[in-house]
């Protein structure tokens, strides 16, 4: 597995992270999560994100690793714990990295990040849109950071937009954007990864297989369905038809895609299993596409260069569709 520098903290990750979301309760029974996390580091991916807000994936990923060794570079958040949650207090964010210390088993954090920075509807952590630096939250994490109970500092977000002018405080080592950067939505390389790049941040991508709908091929595409609009349809079918012609499967496609890209340092794989875990590791290991395959997805990522309106935020490919939510 090939490592790449992330950004100005000097450290070496693999090119595939492993996400914590699916090893938790909410995707795996406990030990089959910690096959999957063990068997990540036994074929050299040696990053591994999670977060308070991913069920009890803290807790699991401490647990597994428990007694190893091996180095690893491990990221973790602030947000939504405990409860109430209560972003602009300082006590109420310092019991948070506690309790993460305490579940990882660990001493200190190597990457901490503040989740969803850019969704003050999810969690409201700046008193001053026009001086981020002052909230609370920015406080703990320099303190943290010259403590050295922190390595690094970061944002996990989830816009294209919102969350360029915070990167641009150059107050952050890291920055993981997910659901904007994949094989047809790129709407991150709009602002997000040019802000991001100019700070000299290392850059993780989460949800390359953009939560499941690149994951495998799905009869929606063909039959159609009421969420799905005609754009997304073609645009889904000549992807299909493009895989079939490489004779590469659809997360092979989307994960080469993504480390193709030299400012990517590495990318999140959301791995319920160890069999998927040697999946996305053997896709990775293949290396970066070639570049007529890239042209070639640039124009089938063309066909649909921005969201359709109303499109849901997580296509519900093989699930029930109950309609758009209040406009």
């Amino acid at each position: 597995m090939k490592r790449r520098v992330l950004g100005k903290t000097g450290l070496e990750v693999s090119e595939l992270g492993l996400g914590g979301l699916y090893v938790s309760s909410f995707g795996a029974e406990y030990e089959e999560g910690r096959r999957a996390i063990l068997r990540a580091l036994d074929l050299g991916v040696n990053y591994v994100d999670t977060a308070p807000g991913y069920a009890n994936s803290e807790e699991v990923i401490g647990k597994a690793l428990e007694g190893i060794e091996s180095p690893y570079v491990l990221s973790t958040k602030l947000g939504g714990r405990p409860r109430p949650f209560r972003p602009q207090d300082r006590d109420c964010l310092m019991r948070s990295v506690e309790t993460s210390l305490a579940l990882l088993g660990r001493d200190t954090i190597d990457i901490l990040m503040i989740h969803e920075p850019d969704r003050p509807g999810q969690y409201d952590w700046w008193p001053d849109f026009e001086h981020y630096e002052d909230a609370p939250v920015i406080k703990l994490l320099q303190d943290l950071k010259a403590q050295g109970v922190v390595k690094a500092i970061g944002l996990g977000g989830t816009t294209a937009y919102e969350i360029v002018p915070i990167i641009e405080t150059g107050l952050f080592d890291v920055l993981l954007t997910a659901f904007n950067y994949s094989v047809l939505w790129r709407e991150a390389e709009i602002a997000v990864l040019p802000a991001a790049r100019a700070q000299g941040m290392g850059i993780v991508i989460g949800s390359p297989l953009q939560q499941g709908a690149l994951a495998r091929r799905y009869e929606e595409v063909e039959t159609g369905a009421r969420w799905l609009s005609p754009p997304r349809q073609e645009q889904f079918r000549a992807l299909y038809g493009f895989a079939e012609e490489l004779q590469m499967t659809l997360p092979e496609l989307a994960l080469r895609f993504v480390i193709s890209n030299p400012d990517i340092t590495t990318t999140l794989t959301g791995a319920r299993s160890a069999h998927e875990v040697e999946q996305n590791v053997a896709s990775v290991e293949r290396g970066s596409l070639d570049q007529d395959v890239l042209d070639r997805l640039d124009e089938i990522a063309a066909m649909v260069p921005f969201r359709p309106f109303e499109e849901p935020f997580g296509l519900p490919f093989g699930r029930q569709y109950r309609g758009p939510g209040i406009a």
